[in-house]
């Protein structure tokens, strides 16, 4: 997610990992968008927030979607911390089920409809008035090997990088 501003405390704590591979990916992603960063902190620095969708631990391989729905009120409060929010990049599926069902727990329709993401990436979405990007997981082995996917990844990124 990227804000206009992200509380130092917050980014402090949140992002002294740098060597985690979450790190190394997401410099990457945001490298390959032409967007210059040697640290996370630096895009911290920038008003670029990163959070998980799913604020409780996974069980298994995969995160069920009861997990993310019963999850999703932590991450409903995180995302009132923001006010100034101008765009919501929704990195995989779990960041864009956890959005989805924030908005019906509110009586909304969700925000994304459902469809592989290669499809729905390329349409314009809306959430109380912020732009909404559904894109890959940046983060993971695999960034370094789906390479058609990591360039979808860029162009997220240097488009929602255009509205700020």
């Amino acid at each position: 997610m990227i804000s206009e501003s992200a509380p130092t405390e917050w980014k402090d704590s949140y992002y002294a990992g740098e060597d985690a591979l979450f790190a190394q990916t997401t410099l990457l992603a945001f490298l390959d968008a032409r967007v210059k960063a040697g640290f996370i902190q630096e895009l911290a620095d920038k008003g670029i927030y990163f959070t998980t969708a799913v604020k409780c631990a996974k069980t298994n391989y995969g995160i069920q979607t009861a997990t993310i729905q019963e999850c999703s009120h932590l991450l409903e409060k995180e995302l009132h911390q923001f006010p100034n929010l101008k765009v919501y990049m929704l990195m995989g599926d779990s960041a864009i089920k956890a959005i989805n069902t924030i908005a019906r727990r509110s009586g909304e329709k969700g925000v994304i409809p459902a469809g592989p993401t290669y499809k729905i990436r390329s349409q314009e979405y809306f959430w109380h008035g912020r732009r909404v990007f559904p894109s890959y997981l940046q983060a993971g082995p695999s960034f370094f090997i789906e390479k058609s996917k990591r360039k979808m990844i860029a162009e997220d990124i240097s488009a929602a990088m255009k509205l700020l």
